[in-house]
């Protein structure tokens, strides 16, 4: 098919802090060199903002250095830490607060923010069109393109229109061919084409497989006696305890009258059993957290994965034609529970480097200047010293993991020379259903507790049902053939928007994909254990549509 190509200088794809820190900047280097750039950012969101999920405490750091006039340009920051606590929930009725000096450095937050990451992206948008950046929202990065030596060329964009059998339908519109000579993915977590870069370049041969945590997050409107703006708290201990999972975790006091709240479960988790949307409904009936919201109202829902390994799971990021930035590459720090501000940096960084090789006439190639620019950046030092943070908690424990790390960050500067890698990649950590029992959750009560198809209407979540499933198996017969029998099916359960259930039709069993309840989060194409499920991209639009988170 002859599709419609335009040519681009950068193409970005990704709209999120890492894609438009990189477009941003590469907008202030044109204009302070008086050159002319084509720069491209695409975004499989209908609006900026839209598929933005995170948690989130801003760290600015990146900001300052980007735009250090960000305050007087209106940046959605309003609401500074004012304190934070630390909590070990023991059990679900009971807890302690630890004390400063127990806890590692990396969990003070003093100058930091509470906000909301989608709000920013769209301010962060606004600053990048200032600078001439255009902006597609709307429209997903479905293929790349490569050029006839294997370097990457740009990317396609999805059709619009597809009919679920494959067929076009009234209105069908073929996607349109981005070419650049230098191509960034700043897809986030586990982005498809990013995966697809590590898998035909390699560039995760010298590193640790990455590792993963499926974030939850609500926003609460709280009655104002029990609101204190600034106020961060964070826990670790009950309820993953009990299923010898780890994460932990938080409570924001933001603007306006809300809290943001949420849990992370670690993906390493052995009992196929375990539901991870049920473990963030439990902890939401712990004391702690109840006190705060039992007389609020639930306003918002979302969940996303996010990459966890850090340091030694960081792959090579550049590739002959482009980079990959921000959580794309793994970039953030665990250790602070943060990689807003470190994907904004990788981005910076890597604007920088591309600007160069535009600045002296060349294009596709490998960017060979970008990695000694990172590991001389302070986000690779960042990292390089929370290296061993989440390992140590893996395999440690919380409590020893979490002394170890309090002595290896507060009185060594993570400089500590022991190396706690983790060579098992997530989804093999999944044991066999014989070897547990499952979990009894209770039921909703429709008050701090809720099922999963409620919150997913709160996600705002649309997707044109007659479309083709962007949920896509490898083989149709191994989730009953293999993982019910094995696991147990856990797809049933580790997907936090009820897209995969087995159900019974003429008296068979039948494996249900119900894709238009899919919020992106890829926990899927991550903790499969047969790592059977690919996702790729819906049409364009399709998806969350997150508010203010």
């Amino acid at each position: 098919m002859e599709r419609e190509s335009m040519e681009f200088d950068v193409v970005i794809v990704g709209a999120g802090p890492s894609g438009l820190a990189t477009a941003c900047r590469l907008g202030q280097l044109a204009q302070e060199n008086e050159q002319e750039l084509m720069i491209c950012v695409v975004e499989k969101g209908a609006d900026i903002g839209a598929h933005i999920l995170s948690g989130a405490v801003f760290e600015p750091r990146a900001l300052n250095e980007l735009f250090p006039d960000w305050k007087e340009r209106g940046a959605p920051l309003n609401t500074e830490v004012t304190g934070d606590d630390i909590l070990l929930l023991k059990d679900e009725d009971s807890h302690t607060r630890l004390p400063d000096f127990t806890v590692p450095n990396t969990f003070h937050n003093k100058g930091n923010y509470i906000a909301s990451m989608g709000n920013l992206c769209r301010w962060m948008a606004e600053q990048a069109e200032q600078l001439g950046v255009e902006i597609f929202p709307g429209f997903a990065a479905s293929e790349i393109l490569y050029n006839e030596d294997g370097s990457v060329a740009g990317i396609q964009t999805g059709d619009m229109g597809v009919a679920k059998d494959g067929s076009e339908k009234d209105g069908y519109m073929p996607g349109m061919e981005l070419r650049a000579k230098y191509t960034l993915f700043a897809e986030g977590c586990r982005g498809h084409l990013g995966k697809e870069l590590i898998n035909k370049f390699e560039l995760d041969k010298d590193s640790t497989p990455q590792h993963y945590g499926l974030g939850f997050k609500e926003i609460w409107d709280i009655p104002e006696e029990l609101h204190d703006p600034g106020k961060v708290v964070h826990t670790a201990g009950w309820p993953l305890t009990d299923s010898n999972a780890s994460g932990g975790g938080y409570l924001y006091h933001a603007e306006d009258g809300q809290v943001y709240l949420g849990l992370i479960v670690d993906l390493n988790y052995a009992n196929p059993y375990l539901n991870p949307f049920q473990e963030f409904q439990r902890f939401k009936t712990h004391p702690a957290i109840k006190n705060v919201i039992e007389n609020g109202k639930r306003v918002s829902y979302g969940a996303r994965a996010i990459a966890k390994g850090g340091y030694y799971s960081l792959p090579k990021m550049t590739f002959p034609g482009g980079l990959l930035v921000g959580c794309n590459a793994g970039t953030l720090n665990f250790a602070k529970i943060k990689g807003n501000h470190t994907a904004m940096k990788s981005g910076m960084v890597a604007a920088e480097c591309v600007f160069e090789q535009l600045k002296n006439g060349k294009a596709n190639d490998d960017i060979s200047s970008f990695k000694n620019a990172f590991e001389n950046s302070w986000v690779f030092d960042e990292l390089y010293r929370s290296r061993n943070f989440g390992g140590a908690v893996h395999k440690l424990g919380t409590m020893l993991g979490g002394a170890y790390n309090m002595v290896d960050q507060n009185w060594f500067g993570g400089k500590l020379p022991f190396k706690f890698k983790e060579w098992t990649p997530d989804y093999k950590a999944t044991g066999k259903a014989e070897d547990f029992k499952a979990i009894d959750y209770p039921k909703p009560d429709n008050k701090l507790t809720f099922d999963r198809l409620s919150s997913v209407f709160l996600s705002n979540t649309n997707h044109a049902e007659d479309q083709p499933c962007h949920l896509q198996l490898e083989n149709a017969d191994i989730p009953l053939e293999v993982n019910l029998p094995k696991y147990a099916e856990p797809a049933q359960r580790y997907c936090p928007a009820g897209v995969y259930e087995v159900v019974e039709e003429d008296g068979k069993q039948v494996f249900q994909i119900n894709a238009q309840n899919c919020i992106h989060c890829k926990t899927c194409d991550i903790k499969d254990p047969s790592q059977n499920i690919t996702w790729v991209v819906p049409e364009g639009g399709g998806g969350p549509t997150y508010p203010n988170m």
